[in-house]
């Protein structure tokens, strides 16, 4: 059973899950540091290129089945239209109200 997005305990997480949802790049671009990085599966990534391809053209969507960390790492099923669904993990740091660094990957 998914956790509602309202219902994350970081506001910062809250709202970032909330713009990969509503496809809202915009909101999304806001809430992370200017210079925020990103890993996946171990591998450092050019956010913008992989969020682009892996979130917003490709209609990705976050169900988060739990948390822990106060809220800053999620398990989370995953799907968009390139690679389905999968189960993945994801750790935030968050630097005041802003995402400075995520890591997603293979759960």
């Amino acid at each position: 059973m998914s956790i509602q997005v309202n219902r994350l305990s970081d506001p910062t997480v809250r709202a970032f899950v909330t713009a990969v949802n509503s496809h809202d790049q915009a909101a999304f671009q806001a809430v992370l540091t200017l210079d925020a990085t990103m890993s996946d599966d171990g591998s450092d990534r050019n956010i913008a290129d992989w969020t682009e391809r892996e979130i917003f053209s490709s209609n990705g969507h976050m169900d988060v089945e739990n948390e822990s960390d106060g809220g800053r790492t999620l398990v989370v099923s995953y799907r968009n239209d390139t690679w389905g669904e999968m189960r993945t993990k994801w750790r935030f740091d968050v630097d005041g109200d802003k995402v400075s660094r995520f890591e997603t990957g293979q759960a």
